[in-house]
């Protein structure tokens, strides 16, 4: 029997299963001639089989994850990737030499430092929380207000910021890499048709470079793939749960997330404090307490949560998130079947492409290491926050 045979008698099937399940007294005529409508035995395995295997149509809001995140305008190569790595795990790319990428997107702990707010120049605080940098480079754009359009254009943020890093121009920057001799011949190699390969923009492309590759597959791609398997029951049940509930409506594409923006309190006001998100980047009314919706990719790994780091656990930001952005009741047990399938997005990062390199040494010329405060003493990170980069 053809499979368009099988799914034409399957609303048969379903209706035989309920007598089956639910008569208490003989079949009447009509429910016995749709009884010899499934011809045999064999007829009705074959209708369990594509019961059993038939998937759910809003699967179509998800893709697997790219292996690399490309750039038409920064095209990835291995020598601009060996240039980022080093780059990103460089301190002396800060003021005090104690700040690096990896400082507040550790690399090993799935790209956060598991802090509210990061702590930068002189344990000055920022005032947004600092996202994974896992699979980021795929978003629509970067840090919580989209400020930045690309991971080129956010790696160029951090080093001059006042409470981060704290360099003082991308002059300091370029200059601090042209001190450092191993550097003057990686940027000549990743950037060979450039007659000045060591610059500002350069530096930030190489570190985009490397940061498109920081992609982490799971079983969740696998079953998106078409393989069944890769999910267990609990955890295509949690996808359910996901999706009944409505997530999948900002949560969705390939990063399941970061591609829209959403205002915060989109049923239920949000009152828990006064950032008012992309509307102080971009002065439009309707932009006050938008964010850029993260992405849920290794979200289990990646507490604490929003913008300002303020819910640790992900049983509560699953609750404040059905209340305040879906406007609906969630039982305990739609929570626990939910972050079984959030579970599922954890995924798997490539050791040796994050390694820590060996860094080149400096030389005599390479500025020291300076403590020197950036800010006035009397100033405060929440005076200068809408400048506050990883964010």
């Amino acid at each position: 029997m053809t499979i368009s045979n099988v799914l034409a008698r399957f609303a048969v099937f379903v209706s035989v299963l309920g007598l089956i399940s639910g008569c208490s007294k003989p079949a009447d005529d009509a429910q016995e001639k749709a009884a010899a409508d499934v011809e045999s035995t064999s007829d009705v395995v074959e209708l369990e089989a594509v019961v059993e295997t038939m998937r759910d149509p809003r699967l179509a809001l998800f893709s697997p994850l790219p292996t690399v995140m490309e750039s038409k305008g920064n095209p990835v190569t291995l020598a601009k990737v060996n240039l980022g790595r080093k780059l990103y795990y460089d301190p002396r790319l800060s003021k005090n030499h104690d700040v690096s990428c990896n400082t507040c997107h550790l690399l090993d702990k799935f790209g956060v430092d598991g802090l509210p707010t990061s702590v930068g120049h002189l344990d000055q605080v920022g005032g947004r929380n600092a996202p994974t940098v896992y699979n980021a480079a795929g978003h629509t754009a970067q840090f919580w207000d989209g400020r930045a359009a690309d991971i080129e254009d956010q790696a160029k943020g951090p080093p001059l910021n006042p409470i981060e890093m704290a360099m003082a121009s991308e002059a300091a920057v370029e200059a601090t890499l042209n001190s450092i001799p191993g550097y003057v011949s990686l940027f000549a190699a990743a950037f060979p048709d450039d007659e000045e390969p060591i610059s500002y923009d350069n530096m930030a492309k190489a570190i985009g470079a490397f940061e498109r590759g920081l992609v982490t597959p799971s079983g969740f791609d696998d079953y998106l793939a078409g393989d069944d398997s890769a999910l267990n029951e609990l955890e295509i049940a949690g996808l359910i749960a996901f999706l009944d509930a409505g997530c999948g409506t900002c949560h969705a594409g390939p990063y399941v997330g970061g591609a829209i923006y959403q205002k915060l309190g989109l049923v239920k006001p949000w009152e828990r404090d006064a950032d008012q998100g992309r509307f102080d980047v971009t002065g439009v009314e309707a932009d006050r307490q938008f964010f850029k919706v993260p992405s849920l990719r290794n979200i289990a790994q990646t507490a604490p949560y929003f913008h300002d780091g303020s819910v640790a656990s992900l049983n509560e930001a699953v609750r404040l998130m059905a209340d305040h952005q879906l406007g609906i009741p969630v039982a305990n047990e739609q929570v626990i079947s939910i972050i079984a399938f959030l579970n599922a997005l954890t995924g798997n990062i490539d050791p040796a492409y994050i390694a820590m390199p060996e860094l080149p040494e400096s030389s005599d010329s390479t500025p020291l290491p300076d403590p020197t405060p950036t800010l006035d003493p009397s100033a405060t990170p929440a005076a200068v926050e809408p400048a506050a980069a990883s964010t």
